[in-house]
């Protein structure tokens, strides 16, 4: 009775089965993790680990949210896509800032003035005229101009989850007191803004305006003054510096001087909008060629192309090179190329890599447990794609970042820190006994560049070949720097006073402290690496491990004797780099970034001679002076540049390698037609197991479906 029941049930999963194969033959792309895309829509796709904490300008500081406040907010000045060094141009301004001197009553100087003379330094910017926003419920009016959305009702609030949800979205033209308006916010207490405590040491009146506002309302900000910055006109609009600090127009490059409407806040400063997460930090306003379509932490982010973006081109020259390399194909073509950025959450680094073979996601980074799979070094030490790489016709760009990972010492330190000529020696025996060379290869997959000073590549004092190399550390040998061996090393620290690493005070190995957060079981190797550089001298080296919290504690306080530390450039100058070992930046002393606490005076009178010089020869001498200071008093061991990877497919045009620019959407193209092409040649089913497998089904269960019929005709 059981094989009676069991026919009828194999006889329908053959028919489901057979059904399926023959349905499912005219599927090609079964993988294919998104849904049926618009044709007529040019879509680029891309992911994202984490959501962004913050997307307000005047508080975002992180490379993850500049991915997408780039896209979204126009600062007055960008950075020119393909020029480098990189070169600062107009992006919502006319021109560039005209900027005059003046002396303590207001009263102006000549181009030429000394710096001592130099009270202020004004900048007027005129914005183009025409720039309008997205289209965002803040502006909207009803016709007796009334904001409509301003003061929601219970109505409105029960059916607004989302921006979408309110019907009417309008825009106004961009003013210039909108990017004074900013400058107001990056003062204003309680939005926070990173940038706060630096800007008032420079633009004058920051401070005082921070001072008059700590315990006034959002809604008043845009009714309060600061003298230093005012609009002149809907087109103009000054700010004043105090003294002369040329590095200022880098940070007018930089999104936290990017526009804010007024009616922006005075919309999100609504309670009950902040509740249902519908604040800046969730739907930003700008005048970029992107808006913040869809924002769901859980699934996916999605940028749309702002239908009110202004005229703006791709440009028509760049560099030696960069024609044949294709950057230039595009040139004069109007902005943006791409109608909409998708986003996926992909926490776990294997599954967005298969998606990106599969042509799934349009470029990629490279985690550590898929790189042997992407790339291979040459004899030559260059890096190359791998031959599946090759074939899928992947591209692979490099770029040196303008970037430093060193190890510090704690100059108030007794044994490591200090300027005695033995304190020196030992510091300069520890940069060559530690192998960075070493490090790249082991731990970083060969992406970085040993450092010979605090100058990244990219930035303007930056030494190439044997003019450049750190001399302590380094001998210039086969037209490339070598590293000293190890004997030289440790005759330093017998001239330092610890032969075979022995401390005279205690006849035994001398101890060393390394503070670190690297903590997890993953670190191991890592601290084990450090343990061995500094046994080659004798040292014994006694890691202590600690939180982040506590661990900032120690380098507030100087308890920290050895650490690592690394810095990216906020701008292009070499002052960005050497203000970190400044001495009256101290960190224990004056709480500024100076980590190790260095301080040389010579260094320091160097240094503010430099800092606001035009680049140029004369600027270049006194660098090279600063980095001959720093090499012999080896405050650092300057580690190494970390070099990106990124690998790009055949149809991702106009990428060209820019960590500093922060709005390059707008240049990336996507020929679509052959990703899809190429999609369906690397993802096409194959139904040929199934019907194997049906095959195999029938064969078995034949012989069962025989007798039973046999049976019926028995009976």
């Amino acid at each position: 009775m059981s094989r009676t029941l069991a026919i009828p049930k194999i006889r329908a999963m053959l028919l489901l089965l057979l059904g399926f194969s023959q349905t499912a033959c005219d599927i090609s792309q079964l993988n294919n993790p998104y849904p049926k895309a618009d044709s007529e829509q040019t879509i680029l796709y891309s992911s994202f680990a984490e959501r962004p904490k913050h997307l307000d300008p005047a508080v975002a500081y992180s490379s993850d949210e500049y991915g997408f406040i780039g896209q979204i907010y126009e600062p007055p000045l960008q950075y020119h896509y393909l020029k480098r060094p990189y070169q600062l141009q107009p992006l919502t301004a006319a021109d560039m800032p005209r900027v005059r001197y003046l002396d303590a009553q207001g009263n102006p100087l000549a181009d030429n003035a000394g710096e001592r003379d130099i009270v202020y330094s004004e900048y007027l910017i005129t914005i183009k005229s025409g720039i309008r926003y997205q289209p965002h419920p803040a502006f909207s009016r009803n016709d007796q101009g009334r904001f409509l959305y301003h003061t929601l009702n219970d109505q409105q609030l029960a059916s607004s989850s989302t921006i979408k949800d309110f019907p009417i979205q309008q825009s106004r033209e961009l003013l210039a007191e909108d990017y004074v308006y900013q400058i107001k916010r990056l003062a204003y207490p309680k939005i926070q803004s990173p940038i706060a405590e630096l800007m008032a040491g420079y633009i004058d009146g920051f401070a005082e305006f921070a001072q008059q506002t700590r315990k006034i309302d959002i809604a008043e900000l845009k009714n309060q003054s600061m003298s230093g910055v005012q609009a002149v006109n809907d087109h103009q609009y000054r700010i004043r510096i105090k003294g002369k600090y040329p590095q200022f127009q880098y940070w007018l490059a930089m999104p936290f001087f990017a526009p804010m409407p007024w009616e922006a806040d005075a919309f999100y400063a609504q309670p009950e909008l902040k509740k249902q997460n519908i604040t800046l930090d969730w739907f930003p306003v700008g005048t970029g060629p992107y808006w913040l379509e869809e924002n769901n932490p859980n699934r996916r982010m999605v940028l749309a192309k702002n239908p009110n973006y202004h005229p703006d081109f791709y440009p028509v020259e760049g560099e030696p090179g960069d024609r044949e390399a294709g950057w230039l194909d595009d040139a004069g073509q109007p902005l943006p190329f791409v109608d909409k950025v998708v986003y996926t959450l992909e926490k776990e680094t294997i599954p967005y890599w298969a998606k990106f073979l599969q042509g799934y996601y349009d470029a990629s980074g490279i985690a550590s447990d898929s790189f042997d799979q992407a790339v291979q070094f040459s004899g030559s030490g260059d890096p190359q794609l791998t031959p599946i790489m090759r074939d899928k016709q992947i591209q692979l760009q490099t770029l040196v970042a303008t970037s430093v990972f060193y190890m510090g010492f704690n100059m108030l330190d007794p044994v490591i820190g200090g300027g005695s000529d033995a304190n020196r020696k030992l510091r300069q025996a520890i940069s060559i006994a530690v192998d960075y060379e070493e490090y790249i290869a082991i731990f970083a997959n060969g992406r970085g560049v040993a450092a010979q000073g605090a100058l990244p590549p990219g930035i303007f004092g930056h030494q190439d070949g044997e003019d450049g190399i750190n001399p302590v550390v380094y001998q210039w040998q086969n037209g490339k720097p070598q590293r000293k061996a190890i004997e030289k090393a440790k005759q330093l620290m017998s001239e330092a006073g610890y032969p075979n690493g022995i401390d005279p005070k205690t006849g035994e190995a001398l101890l060393l402290y390394f503070d670190t957060t690297a903590v997890g079981t993953d670190d191991r190797a890592l601290m084990n690496w450090y343990r061995k550089q500094f046994e080659k001298l004798g040292i014994q080296l006694v890691i202590r491990g600690t939180d982040y919290n506590r661990f900032q504690e120690k380098m507030r306080t100087g308890a920290a004797q050895i650490f690592v530390w690394g810095w990216n450039a906020d701008y292009p100058d070499p002052e960005n780099f050497f203000f970190l070992l400044y001495g009256p930046n101290s960190k224990v002393k004056q709480g500024g970034e100076n980590a190790g606490n260095y301080a040389n005076p010579e260094f320091d009178r160097l240094f503010e001679q430099m800092r606001n010089m035009d680049n140029g020869p004369e600027r270049q001498i006194i660098i090279d002076r600063m980095q001959t200071i720093l090499r012999q008093d080896a405050p650092w061991l300057f580690g190494y540049y970390p070099k990106d990877f990124a690998l790009l497919h055949s149809w991702y045009k106009n990428l060209k390698p820019a960590r500093m620019i922060s709005n390059r959407l707008k240049y990336s193209r996507i020929d679509t037609g052959l990703r899809e092409q190429k999609r369906r040649e690397w993802n096409q089913a194959e139904f040929w197991p199934l019907l194997v497998l049906i095959a195999l089904l029938g064969v078995a269960i034949y012989p069962a479906v025989k007798a039973y019929r046999r049976q019926q005709q028995e009976r």
